[in-house]
């Protein structure tokens, strides 16, 4: 027969030693989150994943890691070899898992940089959706700056309010992008293009203006992803039997890649 000074109660079934190796575990993860947003905010990358406007909450959050990680451990070392209440915890993993996952994650994130997407991802998302700007009825509407100050965003942003071709006709064209060789085009024809993002890089889509080569070159002359600045004007053409703008290259010469590759 047991009696009851035998029996062990429902919350005892983790040793001390194994409560105390799964708070750490989650005291160093904590720490190490807070250190890879406080590295990617020191060292740029931040701005390869999120909107500059919403730095400031992954910066934020950061510091907050690193607090709650220093005030737990500091809890912890108080706590040294004075006997503590069982804890029960609803997990959906064994324990120590969920948090092992996310410091995999964390040490993941800290040895490898992440990148700006690319011309498959370009592909892959549509950028080749700017052939279906055009409009029959052209309407009253110029854009308020200069042509040769606009970027590809602001090429993007004027021909989505007024996608008449003919309107920019002889314009000149300064942008900076990365190239896309879409299998559909011609081999005199390229895209540059750049990625826009709203929140962050989840949600990042491509925008890109279709370029004609200069005589004599061809688009296996440049690399797909290359970065360029390409120097022209506009002109009115068919592309897939639309009416499209594309920019007639007088030069392109190669840039690296810039610290910001995002359009807002």
């Amino acid at each position: 027969m047991v009696t009851p000074s035998q029996s062990k109660p429902p919350g005892r079934s983790r040793s001390p030693r194994l409560q105390n190796w799964v708070i750490w575990l989650d005291i160093i993860t904590l720490f190490l989150w807070g250190v890879v947003m406080m590295q990617y905010w020191l060292t740029g990358k931040l701005r390869i994943l999120i909107h500059p406007a919403y730095a400031w909450l992954c910066i934020l959050a950061g510091i907050c890691f690193l607090l709650i990680a220093a005030w737990k451990a500091l809890q912890l070392r108080s706590r040294r070899g004075s006997p503590e209440a069982p804890q029960q915890h609803i997990s959906l993993f064994p324990p120590g898992w969920s948090t092992g996952l996310l410091l995999a994650s964390a040490c993941i994130a800290l040895v490898f940089t992440p990148r700006p997407f690319a011309s498959q991802v370009a592909l892959d998302r549509g950028v080749t959706d700017f052939l279906s700007m055009t409009r029959v009825e052209p309407e009253s509407f110029r854009g308020a700056n200069n042509p040769e100050d606009r970027s590809i965003v602001d090429w993007t942003r004027t021909l989505s309010v007024y996608p008449e071709p003919d309107a920019y006709a002889g314009d000149p064209v300064k942008v900076d992008g990365f190239i896309v060789h879409p299998p559909d085009l011609d081999d005199n024809l390229m895209i540059v293009a750049r990625f826009m993002i709203t929140c962050c890089a989840a949600d990042a889509y491509p925008v890109g203006l279709p370029v004609q080569l200069p005589p004599g070159t061809s688009r296996q002359d440049f690399e797909p992803d290359s970065w360029v600045q390409i120097r022209g004007e506009m002109k009115s053409g068919r592309l897939e039997d639309r009416r499209q703008v594309i920019i007639a290259a007088e030069s392109l010469e190669p840039i690296p890649e810039p610290d910001d590759p995002y359009g807002y």
